[in-house]
């Protein structure tokens, strides 16, 4: 049910390199916010780390009076490190996410060989199951399950807006893929189906655009946009057609060019791995892991 009672403010912040989107969600009356995605900046060719996105983040928070009382990740992304630890470590704030994480820990802890990793989802404070509500101040908060571009993905439906990740993107650029491991085109359009139930006048935020034909970042749309002129749901009117419209989609992308050392760190909760014995942190990456993916 979506709570229209109160129309939580949000702040969003765009990552140029990721094509993410972060969000800062607040309750207008009692100040207390909520942080959905944040990005732990990486630089791939140099292997260096930075906290660009999550200082910025706190820097808002901090000039709007604004009190962190949760964050949150909606799956464990696969283009961008989460900053979540990073965000705990310097306000304290409970960090959660969807409860199917451990069936994502479990499918890549083999994949990295990591026999001492603990695939049991407590990296987070919390572990939300379908269903499960909580509070930001006074608004009201409901976790939907939205597995499909990954086993674990969640929908979070604060007031009246849905955080749907990458679920879908705006309508001008479809929906998400399905063929990471664990992905599944039939269960995304069953997760669609489920947030598009919600009011037409429902705010949609997204995870990610990647702004086709060169326009301007967005990230808000509405279930009624969404219904009446999403690009691939105006393809398809049946499950059938849309698996068939996705699968062959996905079979022309190449893998994230972060995946295999974005999974390393986000199923760990935003942590980056352990300094070893010269203190300096090494990533894993497991060679010919991911089958014959299509090359750049």
């Amino acid at each position: 049910m979506i709570e229209a009672a109160i129309r939580p403010d949000v702040h969003a912040f765009f990552d140029k390199r990721t094509s993410s989107v972060q969000y800062v969600v607040s309750d207008p009356g009692t100040r207390h916010c909520a942080v959905i995605d944040p990005v732990l900046d990486f630089d791939e060719k140099s292997g260096a780390t930075a906290t660009w996105n999550a200082d910025q983040i706190l820097e808002h928070i901090g000039a709007n009076g604004l009190t962190l009382k949760w964050i949150l990740d909606t799956h464990p992304h696969a283009d961008h490190f989460s900053a979540a630890h990073y965000l705990q470590s310097k306000t304290g704030a409970p960090t959660a996410i969807g409860s199917h994480i451990v069936e994502v820990q479990a499918l890549w802890k083999k994949l990295y060989n990591w026999p001492d990793f603990r695939a049991d989802g407590s990296q987070w404070d919390r572990l939300f199951k379908p269903g499960d509500r909580f509070s930001i101040g006074d608004l009201d908060a409901t976790v939907m399950f939205s597995p499909g571009h990954t086993l674990a993905s969640i929908t979070y439906i604060i007031g009246d807006a849905a955080f749907v990740h990458d679920t879908m993107f705006m309508p001008d650029g479809g929906t998400a893929r399905t063929d990471f491991p664990g992905g599944s085109a039939q269960r995304l359009w069953q997760s669609m189906e489920a947030i598009l139930a919600l009011p037409d006048e429902t705010r949609i935020f997204v995870g990610h655009d990647y702004q086709p034909g060169g326009r301007e970042p967005r990230w808000e749309s509405t279930v009624g946009e969404q219904k009446s002129s999403n690009i691939h749901l105006s393809q398809c009117t049946t499950e059938t057609e849309f698996v068939a419209l996705r699968q062959a989609r996905d079979k022309t992308l190449p893998m994230p060019m972060l995946i295999l050392a974005a999974l390393q760190v986000n199923i760990n909760g935003g942590r980056l791995p352990e300094k070893e014995s010269n203190g300096q942190r090494y990533l894993k990456i497991p060679l010919n892991a991911l089958g014959t993916p299509k090359w750049d």
